[in-house]
């Protein structure tokens, strides 16, 4: 598959959902909750004990239904076994040349993380499709902002410290899309099986983006 399309269904949802526990059983149920809630992009990260298992059960569960990808890439290897299982896109939180160079190779979606200017203009110029701030608690909306002065051409994308109250000030900053963990995946309720509280919490994101997309088209 080619990366255009998940890179707009990407920027359509406005939400990467970062699916990490300690707990792998009950992730394809976590997965089912989020497209339910509306966020049908997700990646599972490779903190996962046997990610690679369970990014096939989540793809064999949801298959188009879901945007499935794979987070905390750091190397090739990885990053292949990733996409053997089933990813359709990659994501890291660090910046590695060679696995955006494979990403491109097998003609899928990349997201390196990045934290500087350097940073982000050598990750673009890599063939990044989305850059990943983080952690973005630290710089802020006001980073994203400034990026959108000199680099006006730069997908960012911040991870960590988006929150129902931050969210919409990421995406007024200049943002095009939020990743979000544990403000969404909430590890309680995770633990106790409650996964009509994610899908409770994918719906207040989703409003948040569309409210604000609704507002861009209007501009």
């Amino acid at each position: 598959m080619s990366a255009r399309f998940p890179l707009q269904r990407v920027l359509d949802c406005g939400i990467v959902a970062v699916v990490r526990s300690n707990d792998s059983s009950q992730l394809v149920e976590v997965c089912k909750a989020l497209v339910d809630g509306g966020v049908d992009v997700a990646e599972i990260t490779f903190t996962v004990p046997g990610a690679l298992e369970v990014l096939a059960a989540v793809k064999k569960k949801l298959g188009d239904k879901l945007l499935l990808g794979a987070g905390t890439v750091l190397d090739t290897e990885t990053a292949r076994a990733a996409i053997l299982a089933g990813a359709e896109y990659l994501v890291s939180p660090t910046l590695n040349l060679d696995v955006i160079r494979l990403a491109k190779r097998y003609g899928k979606m990349i997201m390196p993380g990045v934290y500087t200017p350097t940073e982000a203009l050598t990750a673009w110029e890599a063939g990044a499709d989305i850059l990943k701030v983080f952690p973005a608690e630290i710089v802020g909306p006001a980073f994203f902002k400034a990026m959108k002065g000199p680099l006006p051409q730069l997908r960012l994308m911040p991870t960590g410290g988006v929150d129902l109250n931050t969210a919409s000030s990421f995406l007024e900053a200049g943002a095009v899309c939020l990743g979000i963990g544990s403000q969404l995946i909430e590890p309680k309720a995770v633990a106790a099986g409650d996964f009509g509280r994610i899908t409770s919490l994918a719906r207040q994101y989703r409003q948040i983006v569309s409210q604000f997309q609704a507002k861009s088209a209007g501009k």
